[in-house]
């Protein structure tokens, strides 16, 4: 068996080496010219990384990452709302790192590259067309740097892990019309920075209409530094007036952020300072798109932000790619048809990450900060007396459980 892989972020170099694992070919089809260390930080939760330690990668993301070892959530005042271990501090049996989003691509993709070969993963290749009969599926590529014909592609499966703006789910969902926009604006980046709390941990103060989240990503230049990743995120502008595409992922400007940066207080952290020490730092907005009825369509179907893009709280995007992978390869030993092995992955997957969407658009585990603030907006002297532990429990508990790493869910698949 083959398998063509359109686009070489973390969800398709994951399903590459997954497949190589279990004895299954594939090729990665990567449009940009090459994969760089681009982005900044994400946190990848402990049920994914199990699959990452599976494949052998443990080592090789212990030493570009940073192991989380506890997530404080505050209102905007600083005051604490929630806070609890994560990772191995919780009992779990991996951990869960916070990384650069670049580093974590480049370690699967360095592991791709020395275990299917040089040949495993094409960059410049953009997929302008592919045609499937009863015997595989045929695709064409672009040479994105030339502009000219690159090569077509033979296999049995094709799987499009091209992102939110998928060509592929386009092709079969014509009329989907741009992502969702709730006129949330993002800016993100990282700098060098003197170490808060333990040096391990994240903060997420404020709720979904303004938010500050920080946490470090990578060891720093000096033993009382980490590479710090910060974002802010503001309801700015008219939900039914979303950004055309050109204006993602652009350079940001310190006169746009900082006005909404002096919202936010955090003990031991100098909030303006480090977003104007930051060498450059991105805007765009945080978008999603609704569910889709079906992901497969005969040999072809989606994984990661081509079938699901999800709003970034919870930790859970690039995790939700990989457990995608793993599903996928897994059903690929098992059925005797390709087609039956798509159509068992989109049954167990497709469900359980439209309701991580739904979640996430109100808030995720991060609506506990919602719920005190609407409470006490002006702040609080004992969190308890505005919502009981057990409430603010129940709130942060159930997301655990619908995005499939709660306590239990984890000692089960130990």
């Amino acid at each position: 068996m083959k398998v063509i892989i359109v686009g070489g972020g973390i969800g398709g170099l994951t399903l590459a080496l997954m497949l190589q694992a279990r004895g299954i070919g594939a090729v990665v089809y990567e449009q940009a010219s090459e994969i760089r260390e681009v982005g900044v930080g994400i946190n990848t939760l402990p049920h994914a990384i199990r699959e990452l330690a599976d494949l052998g990668l443990l080592p090789a993301l212990d030493a570009v990452a940073i192991r989380t070892r506890e997530l404080v959530y505050m209102n905007r005042f600083g005051q604490t709302v929630w806070r609890e271990p994560r990772g191995l501090h919780a009992g779990a049996p991996t951990p869960q790192f916070s990384i650069h989003r670049g580093r974590l691509q480049a370690v699967i993709r360095d592991a791709v590259v020395a275990r299917l070969g040089d040949g495993a993963v094409r960059t410049g290749r953009r997929l302008q067309g592919f045609i499937q009969d009863e015997g595989g599926v045929t695709a064409h590529f672009a040479d994105s740097r030339r502009g000219e014909t690159g090569e077509t592609a033979r296999g049995d499966i094709l799987v499009a892990a091209d992102g939110i703006h998928s060509m592929v789910r386009a092709h079969y969902f014509p009329d989907q019309g741009p992502p969702r926009w709730y006129g949330v604006q993002m800016w993100r980046g990282a700098c060098d920075w003197p170490v808060f709390l333990d040096g391990e941990s994240m903060i997420v103060a404020g709720g979904m209409a303004g938010k500050l989240v920080l946490y470090p990503i990578a060891k720093g230049k000096t033993a009382q530094t980490r590479l710090t990743n910060w974002v802010v995120n503001i309801r700015t502008g008219d939900p039914a007036k979303p950004p055309p595409k050109e204006a993602w992922s652009k350079p940001g400007r310190l006169e746009d952020v900082l006005p909404f940066a002096r919202r936010f207080t955090v003990p031991g952290v100098d909030i303006l300072g480090l977003i104007q020490a930051s060498p450059g730092f991105w805007d765009y907005p945080m978008c999603d798109r609704d569910p889709l009825p079906r992901w497969t369509h005969g040999r072809v179907t989606l994984l990661g932000d081509a079938a699901h893009p999800m709003y970034p709280v919870g930790s859970n995007g690039a995790s939700q790619a990989i457990l995608d992978a793993r599903c996928l390869s897994d059903a690929l030993v098992r059925s005797e048809h390709p087609r039956h092995a798509l159509a068992a992955y989109e049954a167990q997957r497709l469900p359980a990450t439209a309701e991580i969407v739904a979640l996430n658009r109100k808030g995720g585990p991060e609506r506990v900060i919602d719920a005190v603030e609407q409470l006490a907006p002006n702040g609080f002297d004992d969190v308890e007396r505005v919502l009981s532990y057990a409430k603010r429990e129940a709130i942060v508990k159930s997301y655990a459980g619908k995005a499939g790493f709660s306590q239990e869910q984890l000692a089960r698949r130990s």
